[in-house]
C-alpha cells in the first residue's frame, strides 16, 4: 500500500483542548481503517510541526477522504505528503 506522511499542527481549538488529543488520534485511526487504510507511525514533534504521522492507504483517494474527516474535525490542520519507500525510490531512479 501506498505510504504517506502528514505533517499536523493544533488549531486554536486543539491546543485549547490539547488532553483530548489522545482521543482524537484515536479517533483518526477509526477514521483510516474505514477507508482501508492504517497510521503505521504517530510522533508528537517539537519545531515547526505539531505531529507527524506515517500511514498508509490503498490509494490517494481513500487517503484523502481521511485527511478531510480528521481536518473537519476543527482540532488540526494537516500537509500530506505521498512518500515511497527506498525501493519504490530506486526503481524511480533505475527508470532515469
Amino acid at each position: 500500500m501506498p505510504t504517506y506522511i502528514t505533517l499536523a499542527d493544533w488549531t486554536g481549538e486543539g491546543i485549547a483542548n490539547a488532553k483530548e488529543s489522545p482521543r482524537r488520534l484515536q479517533q483518526a485511526r477509526e477514521a483510516a481503517s474505514a477507508h482501508g487504510g492504517e497510521i503505521t507511525d504517530f510522533f508528537m514533534t517539537m519545531g515547526e510541526h505539531d505531529m507527524v504521522v506515517v500511514s498508509q492507504f490503498p490509494d490517494d483517494e481513500s487517503c484523502a477522504k481521511t485527511m478531510l474527516k480528521i481536518g473537519g474535525s476543527g482540532s488540526v490542520r494537516t500537509q500530506t505528503l505521498k512518500a515511497f519507500t527506498e525501493d519504490e525510490y530506486r526503481d524511480v531512479m533505475d527508470a532515469l
